[in-house]
């Protein structure tokens, strides 16, 4: 191995977090305002601004379900490439990044003909109503053109924060943002293309994206790089990755399948503008849940390296400082949340019922938002140490065993407001949730900790 991956096993942790996950965080940031900006300027949309957010608001499970794709490969390889590195295995790192290039390619083509094909029985189903269907179909029919963009950038980018250079992963998302952010006004309202205009200033903005991330990782900056002899799928390489990968998948395409199912709840109890409140509540959990994703990002490569390097005093220490930050950030997100709901509305509408409908809404359904870092954090952990298990039961447990049935339970048990008793699962749940996952990873972090101490142990024995 050479040295110069060296920085990850020597730097100082806190000034090595800092470098590593100021800009994941910015990135993840950045990358939100790909749809937060949609959904900003939609809900602007003169006359029509409520009816075509809630519309579009029900597109956002298919475009959690392409992103939960680019997860699956991206977030499982990145990490296992990261572990390689870590143990000196250059060859093996980049198999690994090669298997997931072409993987993220066959995935493009399947999700892209399904879109097309099937979007608009797919919104019906979702929770769409026939005022508010065609402006999800008009959005999703050119999305859906560049899935393969989204595809590249989210899953492949993971490969490049993966080996430290965590600007140049900023900037992938970067350039594309900042497009969208310039060619949503001039497509929607300039050109009169409303939705279309927005679905279309997303595709073109994330092709840019794309060809940042395939530039870098073919060229010669990068220590990992894409190479034809690596591209042969290879089931010893590539299956490990999509196991590891898996339970970002899960969680991330249950945000599809509960919203689903907030959705037709929703539609049953409360009608459109139940709805349209979820799309923003979903909107403002973003604000949340993608910084801390971004921590957890920057924190992967060093617990990856250090894990594979088998060093637990700087795998520890780096748990510990990335629980500290994201528990400061989600307590301090949720008490700007609870203290300025409609400040928060107020970015996607104008409708003065839809406003007020939506204050109470997010108060409730971001109730338990404080305990998120926790979550979050050892989640990440679980996935950067490799332990595929631990990672998918958290995931499961949270999604399908808690929020899930929830979402039916909640209206039977508090009937005087079952509308809002349906946006009360999600704090339940969380709860829930965050107390199961604290208690499953004290030991399971403790468990990988004795067992590269003892190899530790077993190879200064044998050098001795």
């Amino acid at each position: 191995m050479s040295d110069d991956r060296d920085f990850l096993g020597k730097e100082p942790i806190g000034k090595l977090l800092l470098r590593l996950a100021l800009p994941t965080v910015a990135a993840q940031i950045i990358n939100m305002l790909y749809n937060i900006v949609d959904r900003i300027y939609i809900g602007h949309i003169p006359e029509e601004g409520a009816m075509a957010l809630t519309g579009v608001g029900v597109c956002m499970p298919l475009i959690m379900i392409v992103s939960a794709f680019a997860a699956f490969i991206g977030y499982g390889g990145a990490p296992r490439a990261s572990i390689f590195m870590g143990k000196g295995d250059k060859e093996a790192a980049e198999k690994t990044l090669g298997n997931c290039f072409v993987a993220q390619i066959l995935i493009s083509i399947v999700l892209t003909a399904a879109l097309l094909l099937w979007n608009r029985e797919f919104l019906m189903a979702f929770g769409a109503s026939e005022n508010t269907v065609q402006y999800g179909v008009d959005y999703m029919n050119i999305y859906a053109l560049g899935t393969i963009f989204v595809e590249m950038t989210l899953g492949m980018n993971t490969f490049i924060t993966a080996q430290g250079f965590a600007k140049t992963g900023m900037f992938s998302v970067l350039i594309g943002a900042v497009t969208n952010i310039v060619l949503d006004p001039v497509f929607i309202f300039g050109f009169d293309m409303g939705v279309k205009g927005a679905a279309l200033a997303t595709i073109l903005s994330q092709a840019l994206s794309c060809a940042w991330v395939l530039a870098f990782l073919f060229g010669k900056k990068t220590h990992l790089r894409i190479r034809k002899d690596c591209l042969a799928l290879k089931k010893e390489i590539i299956l490990p990755s999509m196991a590891l990968g898996l339970s970002t998948f899960v969680m991330q395409s249950s945000e599809s399948i509960i919203s689903i199912c907030f959705n037709s709840s929703l539609l049953k109890y409360g009608g459109d503008i139940a709805v349209g409140a979820m799309t923003i509540l979903t909107s403002v959990m973003q604000f949340a849940m993608l910084p801390l994703q971004g921590l957890g990002q920057g924190a992967q490569p060093i617990i990856s390296y250090n894990y594979g390097a088998q060093n637990v005093g700087r795998v520890k220490a780096t748990f510990r400082l990335l629980l500290k930050c994201s528990l400061c950030y989600s307590i301090v997100f949720w008490a700007l949340v609870m203290l300025f709901p409609q400040g928060f509305a107020a970015m996607f509408t104008t409708d003065a019922a839809l406003l007020e409908f939506t204050r109470t809404a997010l108060r409730i359904y971001m109730g338990c938002l404080f305990m998120f870092g926790i979550q979050i954090a050892c989640q990440m952990t679980f996935t950067s140490l490799g332990n595929a298990k631990a990672s998918i039961v958290v995931a499961v447990m949270r999604k399908f065993v808690l929020l899930l049935p929830l979402i039916y339970i909640m209206p039977h048990l508090f009937t005087g407001n079952q509308t809002m008793a349906v946006y009360m699962a999600e704090p339940v749940a969380d709860f829930l949730a965050v107390t199961f996952t604290a208690v499953l990873f004290t030991f399971q972090f403790r468990k990988a900790m004795r067992q590269i101490s003892g190899k530790d142990r077993k190879n200064e024995q044998l050098g001795g």
